[in-house]
């Protein structure tokens, strides 16, 4: 394993596990030296939590993307993912061009919505710039709201394999490169991933009825973290599909525990695993 830099951007909450209280210690664990640049802090996170406050950080990102360029600080990495305003998506595309190593990695979890709806917080300008970020990317990571956003694609619950291949085309007549396509659902009762690069290939799981705040933040770092280490494409999405279900399975006994997954007792003993295969 290389020792790549990352530089992950997204939001802190400081309770509730989601964003960089996931991605920091699940790509640590993975051995690689994480940098983190906020772009705002939340006293938690927006689901079920009432009255949380939030700190827009849009200020700062110039004076620290400004500091790192005179330090000359470079990453071998760039990850994004929840932003939050238009004018981030300007920020990180700054961060590609003069921090980003020439042969560096772009990620981008395009996180705007889920369920077929846009988040609240969000309106068509910033699907427009997230438009702009994706085109940039090595790699997007999208669910299969973010990928009808994206492609002006009208977002349906039932649908067959012509449907998701429409939108992956779109995607691809955008400009990007590699595609990784969560949420997809042929059955009632299986859910998956599917990948694009050279060629379409899906991965197929089991679908818990019980769903978690954070667990897309848990697959796009889990996912990597296993790339990074030298695993290809198909076997880093089922590694990290697979650790979402097993942290699903932990945490489902637990009526309080309402606000993420219980990942971090299992993430050492994945990673070992890992390494094995």
């Amino acid at each position: 394993m290389e020792n790549k830099k990352i530089l992950t951007i997204q939001d802190i909450s400081c309770y509730g596990q989601c964003s960089i209280t996931v991605a920091l210690p699940i790509l640590s664990a993975y051995g690689f030296e994480t940098a983190i640049l906020p772009s705002a802090v939340l006293s938690t996170h927006t689901a079920g939590f009432k009255g949380f406050t939030v700190h827009d950080l849009s200020d700062e990102i110039p004076l620290i993307i400004n500091h790192w360029i005179k330090e000359g600080i470079k990453y071998d990495v760039l990850y994004s993912a929840y932003l939050g305003e238009v004018r981030h998506i300007d920020y990180v595309l700054e961060i590609k061009d003069k921090l980003l190593n020439k042969d560096g990695l772009f990620v981008v979890d395009p996180v705007m919505g889920d369920n077929g709806k846009l988040y609240p917080a969000f309106n068509n300008e910033y699907v427009d710039a997230i438009r702009r970020l994706v085109k940039e990317a090595d790699i997007i990571i999208p669910n299969l709201t973010e990928a009808c956003l994206l492609t002006n694609t009208e977002y349906r619950e039932v649908y067959d394999e012509q449907y998701i291949k429409d939108i992956i085309n779109k995607l691809k007549d955008m400009g990007v490169r590699t595609i990784i396509l969560t949420g997809v659902s042929y059955k009632e009762n299986t859910i998956g991933v599917v990948i694009f690069d050279k060629e379409y290939q899906y991965y197929e799981h089991r679908k818990i009825s019980r769903s978690y705040h954070g667990t897309g933040d848990i697959y796009s770092s889990s996912f990597l973290g296993a790339y990074l280490s030298n695993h290809d494409l198909l076997k880093s999405v089922k590694m990290a599909a697979d650790f979402v279900m097993r942290c699903i399975e932990n945490t489902i006994d637990d009526p309080n525990h309402n606000y993420g997954v219980k990942f971090e007792p299992l993430l050492s003993s994945f990673i070992e695993e890992n390494k094995k295969r």
